[in-house]
């Protein structure tokens, strides 16, 4: 029996629940998976939406589940749609904590991560981690991993993530460049199957520094990193003006696009494709996909949600795991 997804719970007083019974009712049938949330909250969830809800107790009965599979992780308080409760912070933790075991144990073929609130955790329950990306990093034993906004049109990395525009520039370094680099040759190869993979990197000044008249972080930091990433075999072109990298005819160049900080990055797939941009985290042991998008507390329990980008990230995971499972 092919293993399946294991999704999280996310925060459960967001959008979680509702956008999970639009996944199930899009993919049932395609792309087995299961969530890992409490049991009855989820049957509450799905009796206002008419939908059912089949209690698993291993991720091996997921497949065979006609309604929504959930493997039963209890929350301390019923959860209220708009209204965070910090008492049930440490079960979305477990959630999470759940899925990464089953991966690492082969019992799963990837997770997709609903939307938590870092807010939330932390001040619930002591989460010390800035985002998902790293907590999940901590759980596989990996020192870095790599942020990957992923769309049909596009595949992004921002090599600087939630750090105020005046860092970026302190923060980039060849190292980094070039481990984010290489993560991303391997991951393209291995994930998406990609063998010879082409790899754009932006400037980080406009004109991309214009030969040092606009500053010389891109001589003096992009482009040895580019060099050393076309020294070890790698095909890397850039550094390339930010402004002119993203029009059809430059996106044909390359597989994926390394950027220096996060709105240059998110910025142009977002507006390419907003609702179905997946993030994807890349150098982890197992496969993770999210939303890329929030908990939307704002919205909660109305029915508006749009469920495309877990739908995308659902089946990407399971892609993927597919793929890293005939590699091995």
């Amino acid at each position: 029996m092919t293993a399946a997804v294991a999704l999280t719970c996310g925060d459960p007083a967001g959008v979680a629940p509702e956008i999970t019974f639009a996944a199930w009712d899009a993919l049932h049938g395609e792309v087995p998976f299961f969530l890992i949330g409490d049991v009855d909250h989820m049957r509450r969830v799905g009796r206002g939406l008419d939908r059912g809800v089949a209690q698993i107790d291993s991720p091996a009965q997921a497949s065979a589940a006609t309604d929504l599979p959930v493997l039963h992780h209890p929350f301390s308080q019923p959860p209220v749609p708009r209204s965070p409760d910090l008492a049930n912070a440490a079960a979305i933790i477990a959630s999470i904590e759940a899925a990464v075991a089953f991966a690492l144990s082969k019992q799963v073929c990837g997770i997709t991560t609903n939307p938590i609130s870092k807010k939330t955790l932390a001040d619930g329950a002591g989460f010390a981690h800035p985002g998902h990306t790293e907590f999940l990093a901590a759980l596989g034993g990996v020192e870095r991993s790599v942020m990957m906004l992923a769309a049909p049109e596009l595949k992004v990395v921002p090599a600087t993530i939630h750090m105020p525009l005046k860092n970026v520039p302190h923060a980039l370094t060849p190292q980094i460049l070039n481990e984010t680099l290489a993560i991303m040759h391997v991951a393209l190869q291995q994930d998406f199957g990609i063998q010879n993979p082409k790899i754009a990197v932006s400037g980080l000044n406009p004109h991309a520094g214009e030969g040092g008249l606009m500053g010389t972080e891109d001589a003096d930091v992009i482009q040895p990193a580019i060099d050393r990433a076309r020294a070890a075999g790698l095909q890397v072109i850039g550094p390339l003006p930010g402004d002119t990298m993203f029009h059809p005819a430059a996106r044909a160049r390359y597989d994926a696009a390394l950027c220096m900080y996060h709105d240059q990055a998110l910025i142009p797939i977002k507006t390419l494709n907003f609702a179905a941009g997946v993030n994807v985290t890349l150098g982890l042991p197992f496969v993770r996909t999210s939303p890329d998008h929030g908990t939307a507390f704002d919205i909660a329990g109305r029915g508006t949600a749009d469920p495309t980008s877990l739908i995308e990230a659902l089946r990407l995971a399971w892609e993927t795991g597919q793929r890293r499972a005939a590699q091995r």
